[in-house]
């Protein structure tokens, strides 16, 4: 070789996944190198693909809640919310004051289990374990919580078309209100382990940036449109429920890159303590669920003394109730973004059609405007700070 040639560095395609423990999942990343820069990032999905929208089109009304668990099945109360939303938006039901704030809590811990996880996940991928165990130990907190309500920790089926399934009660309202007072301070602690952690900085700061015009034309949502600096959030927006009554802050970050991303999920997990709280002081009194027996199922107690409701109850579930001719489309606030459900009615007892429009695929669209450019460490650095779970991601 003469000396005045030079090395030329060819270009490779690097499959990443979809067995690797830093894809959050079965994600196949398709990575175009040139040496250890990233030239072009393609996510390739469908490995957990089950069908869920032909699904629900061939179950009654009532009994898809279930599966929309199994869509990010870290924060199922999130996924239950959208979709008994829909429904009730199709069936013009209004739901009861108590079932509305009941719903909050159930969703805003969703959000910190959610949080949680990606935090600590996020942080073992770059190689700090501690705050992992740290964010674990909160998260099985949220989880007793939900197990206390409804009976479930993971796939909770809790929320019902016309309110909750069960009530809230004392014990739980008192365990609910120690966890939001002592969250803000276990937050703290992250802090103290990550966001001044020069290694942390290294990984994140500057990785993985996208301007807030491309987050908009690419359809983010939820923590990673606000980390551009875009103040937008389902909740205060476009408000359902009753967040309109609370008293909560949106933060959002300014340079779009991992670092913001991280720094809006601490800080929004404070705001979901903060809202909890409000919920827990304004609580009212009343039903969980509407009186409207062709439409929600009868409580157990009436089920189990009344052979009239017993048998209402049975031809409920064989039979369903039946929604009007027409659409609707609901969506909210959920940890990963915006997750709506657009439901088509032919007047039976089934959706005619329905889809799901899912945070984690929308989000995934990111991923080469993220990683270009990037090293191949950073990449790992990006699909941390997406957070995708591939449940709904795939459907």
């Amino acid at each position: 070789m003469q000396n005045n040639e030079e090395i030329e560095t060819k270009e490779i395609t690097l499959s990443m996944g979809p067995q690797h423990p830093s894809t959050h999942g079965v994600l196949h990343l398709l990575l175009d190198m040139k040496g250890e820069k990233v030239i072009r990032a393609y996510p390739d999905i469908g490995y957990l693909h089950r069908g869920t929208e032909k699904i629900a089109e061939n179950l009654l009304y009532h009994q898809f809640v279930p599966y929309t668990d199994r869509l990010d099945y870290m924060c199922g109360m999130s996924n239950n919310l959208a979709y008994v939303h829909a429904v009730e938006k199709l069936l013009g039901i209004e739901i009861t004051e108590r079932a509305k704030y009941i719903r909050v809590i159930a969703a805003e811990l969703s959000r910190i289990a959610g949080h949680l996880l990606c935090i600590g996940a996020w942080a073992l991928d770059l190689g700090a374990m501690t705050v992992l165990l740290y964010a674990f130990r909160e998260r099985e907190m949220v989880l007793d919580l939900f197990e206390m309500i409804c009976g479930a920790r993971m796939t909770h089926n809790y929320l019902r078309v016309g309110g909750v399934r069960y009530d809230m009660q004392p014990a739980f309202r008192e365990k609910c209100l120690e966890f939001a007072d002592l969250l803000p301070r276990r937050v703290n602690d992250y802090e103290q382990l990550l966001t001044e952690n020069r290694i942390w900085l290294k990984r994140n700061k500057g990785v993985g940036v996208i301007s807030a015009e491309d987050a908009i034309n690419l359809g983010m949502s939820g923590p990673i449109l606000r980390s551009t600096g875009v103040k937008w959030d389902i909740r205060k927006d476009a408000p359902y429920l009753v967040y309109d009554r609370f008293d909560f802050d949106i933060p959002v970050g300014e340079k779009g890159d991992c670092f913001d991303r991280y720094t809006v999920r601490m800080e929004e997990m404070r705001q979901a303590a903060r809202i909890i709280k409000q919920a827990l002081a304004q609580m009212p009194d009343g039903k969980p669920c509407v009186d409207m027996p062709d439409v929600v199922l009868p409580p157990r107690m009436e089920i189990e003394t009344n052979m009239e409701a017993l048998i209402h109850h049975f031809k409920l579930v064989s039979h369903g109730f039946k929604a009007p001719k027409g659409e609707a489309y609901s969506s909210i606030e959920s940890p990963k973004g915006e997750i709506g459900f657009y439901i088509v009615s032919d007047g039976s007892e089934r959706p005619f059609r329905l889809k799901i429009r899912a945070p984690s695929f929308v989000n995934l669209q990111a991923v080469d405007t993220m990683c270009r450019g990037g090293y191949l460490a950073d990449v790992v650095a990006v699909i941390s700070s997406l957070d995708p779970v591939f449940g709904e991601a795939d459907k």
